[in-house]
């Protein structure tokens, strides 16, 4: 390559912009609710009321978030004519049937990932969304990150020619309690769908969907994954490999390699962070910067209010079917490994 070394610093998105106003209700006022919430009221969103199963929760965290609407039990939320857009952050094995009670009640809808516990889940929700013209969106707030902004800039410009591979890790070291979210079942636990679902999503977002999937896996005494490696195969002959791990610390980190040159994330590629684009002689292309306001949940909620706002039901950063897409790579992912949830 001949460009010159370029070094970018960025701090926004294309769809990042002022609240539109919708007021925001949270269900589930969980650890990564705070980080969530914390984002909102840092960025002047509006965020009017919080639910949970335990009055002391809802007390606490309307309290440390200064809500002025608490409620004791989701369907009240679901109820509140002050709440226009509500957030689900419980346990993925309840996202279907609480995005269910939400659009119902007339409610914009934004999910944590994994969007819902399977890919039938998945479709009944987008189509309940799409029947009652109401926006739902998983919440995979990496998409929305900066850094990813510019990746997919560099990648439609074809600085690194055309994509080949991709390699993505998320490894974590958590609790190895059986009863701990993480390894029981009954919460939809292991690691593939709390932690792999990052690097499975990205490659989603590079590749399209998986024409072939392997994997292989180490389970828990409880039958959860807590290690997980994918092998994907694409139609255009691109590969890529992806590992989850909730027993050990990685690197976390990510790297694309193209036919003219390569990409490679720093640790943690899944957060604002930075990238370097290579050429094919090793020299530096870019150095891409990114730093946010906060933990940079907000832009996710910028492009549901975007959506809104558009009458759009789905966008071009995380579209619908792409996110039943992935529920689908999960789902075959889960059946290699031998990971069933009870009721399936």
């Amino acid at each position: 390559m001949t460009e010159q070394d370029i070094d970018r610093t960025g701090t926004g998105t294309p769809a990042a912009g002022p609240s539109t106003g919708l007021r925001w209700g949270i269900l589930g006022p969980a650890g990564v609710a705070k980080s969530f919430t914390a984002d909102l009221r840092r960025h002047g969103f509006d965020v009017r009321a919080v639910a949970s199963r335990s009055a002391e929760t809802a007390a606490a965290f309307a309290a440390e978030f200064d809500i002025p609407n608490v409620h004791v039990g989701y369907e009240a939320l679901a109820a509140d004519p002050e709440v226009d857009v509500i957030y689900i952050a419980t346990p993925h094995p309840f996202h279907a049937e609480q995005a269910v009670l939400a659009l119902d009640a007339g409610k914009h809808v934004l999910i944590e990932k994994p969007f819902t516990l399977n890919a039938a889940e998945a479709q009944a929700v987008v189509a309940l969304a799409a029947e009652r013209g109401l926006v739902v969106l998983e919440a995979m707030w990496t998409r929305f990150l900066p850094h990813m902004v510019r990746l997919r800039e560099l990648l439609a410009d074809g600085v690194i020619g055309q994509p080949r591979s991709l390699v993505a890790d998320h490894t974590q070291l958590l609790s190895d309690d059986p009863e701990h979210r993480m390894n029981n079942l009954e919460l939809g636990g292991g690691a593939l769908l709390d932690l792999g679902v990052y690097p499975v999503s990205f490659a989603s977002s590079v590749f399209g969907t998986p024409t072939t999937i392997q994997a292989t896996a180490a389970l828990r005494d409880t039958g959860a994954d807590m290690q997980v490696a994918t092998l994907f195969g694409y139609a255009g002959g691109q590969v890529a490999n992806t590992l989850s791990a909730s027993n050990t610390v990685g690197p976390n980190r990510a790297a694309i390699v193209g036919t003219d040159g390569w990409i490679e994330f720093e640790r943690v590629w899944y957060t604002a962070t930075t990238f370097r684009v290579f050429g094919t002689d090793g020299e530096v292309v870019e150095t891409y910067r990114s730093e946010v306001d906060g933990r940079g949940m907000h832009f996710q909620a910028w492009e549901l209010e975007r959506l809104a706002s558009e009458g759009r039901l789905s966008g071009d950063i995380m579209p619908l079917a792409e996110t039943v897409a992935i529920m689908e790579t999960l789902d075959e992912v889960r059946r290699q490994i031998g990971v069933r949830y009870p009721g399936e």
